[in-house]
């Protein structure tokens, strides 16, 4: 009997072809963080059961666009950088769980398969984007990290531009924001390949970081626009109050979750 191996479809005899390899995946990244309130009910609506919101600042979101070189624990993906670079731009919130504050995913793009592939394995909703940001170099018209720096960063899918947003540096931070500083809360869903059985896969899981560095954290200002658009709604989480922006440089290891409970959202 053959027997085929791989993390992720496509199984071959080899597992080559396996779209992710296995964990745990390795992250080197630049950060733009752009922090601002909305109507609470509007972040109300995308917390499946059990979630509620979260206690203080329930209307606080993080728009964050990121440059990540990843690999496998082996590192051979930076040596063929079409497999390990990748840019994604996402929308997070804050959600209470069983007395316990978490950060949540709602919406998220990004510009690779295999980013697709392994977000879909942790509960990020990812879907197919363009998402650009201005890199920092300390040498030609490119900015430097230091006060005063701009940065441009713009997220578009299916040919419309969702958001876009200009970041000027003001100093130093003792953090890189508050939104995206918890562990995240997120669901897996799959549906039953049986119509009518709804899902196969209803899990709410805990994942976060095993381990993480980061650089110095620059605090500033942002102008955000988001635009409406036919297939997609992160417009309706609208700026009502800019909080901060940010930018950081980090290093993350992620290397699985924990379950915190299965089949109760109700989701559709």
């Amino acid at each position: 009997m053959a027997s085929v191996r791989g993390y992720l479809h496509p199984k071959t005899a080899s597992g080559d072809s396996s779209l992710i390899p296995s964990p745990p995946w390795l992250y080197s990244g630049d950060l733009l963080t752009v922090e601002y309130r909305t109507d609470p009910a509007r972040v109300r609506e995308l917390l499946p059961e059990p979630l509620e919101l979260a206690d203080e600042d329930p209307g606080a979101v993080a728009l964050i666009w990121a440059d990540w070189q990843s690999c496998s624990a082996a590192g051979e993906e930076l040596l063929d950088p079409v497999l390990s670079q990748y840019k994604e731009a996402f929308a997070v919130v804050r959600c209470r769980y069983k007395g316990r504050t978490y950060s949540r995913c709602v919406y998220i793009w990004v510009d690779k398969d295999f980013a697709i592939a392994r977000g879909l394995h942790q509960g990020y909703p990812k879907k197919l984007g363009s998402i650009h940001q201005t890199r920092p170099h300390p040498y030609g018209p490119a900015p430097r990290i230091s006060a005063g720096a701009r940065f441009g960063a713009t997220l578009a899918a299916a040919d419309r531009r969702l958001a876009q947003a200009v970041v000027t540096l003001r100093e130093p931070s003792e953090s890189g924001g508050f939104v995206n500083g918890h562990p995240m809360a997120h669901h897996r869903w799959l549906p039953s390949i049986e119509k009518g059985k709804g899902l196969a896969l209803d899990e709410l899981i805990e994942s976060g970081a095993a381990s993480f560095e980061g650089g110095q954290p620059w605090v500033g200002e942002a102008e955000l626009e988001l635009f409406e658009a036919p297939t997609e709604e992160l417009a309706r989480l609208e700026v009502r109050e800019p909080i901060a922006a940010y930018y950081r440089q980090v290093g993350v290891v992620w290397d699985g979750g924990r379950l915190l409970e299965s089949g109760t959202s109700g989701a559709e």
